[in-house]
């Protein structure tokens, strides 16, 4: 199974819920998954943890956002944090959680593998 590389370009939190529940799916299927946050979308990874939607979802037992970051995390999914968008947005890498990588495109793209598979979100 190829693994799964997703590059979130906006701060949107349902771009960053979809993004989350198809590297988690990657990863019970046995692959392995990188999200890489790109510019303003580090501020995703800052919290408050939530999204405009979270309520609907909980209604309907599914995961909120801060639930799927914490699984995706749990689960080995990789989190990246775009050094630029560090900067952009005033966070530090230090103040998310320590399992969240910091990184930028060169590396993030040198990582992919020859039969990885890449979206762009």
């Amino acid at each position: 199974m190829p693994g799964l590389n997703i590059v979130i370009l906006t701060d949107d939190a349902e771009r960053f819920r979809g993004a989350l529940t198809l590297a988690l799916a990657n990863r019970a299927l046995g692959a392995h998954s990188r999200i890489f946050l790109q510019l303003d979308a580090v501020c995703l990874l800052a919290g408050p943890y939530n999204a405009p939607r979270d309520a609907n979802h909980k209604a309907q037992g599914l995961p909120d956002l801060r639930q799927l970051i914490d699984e995706a995390l749990e689960d080995g999914v990789t989190l990246i944090a775009c050094q630029s968008g560090l900067a952009l947005t005033g966070l530090e890498l230090q103040s998310l959680d320590r399992r969240i990588e910091a990184g930028g495109p060169v590396s993030f793209l040198q990582a992919l593998g020859a039969d990885d598979q890449l979206i762009i979100a």
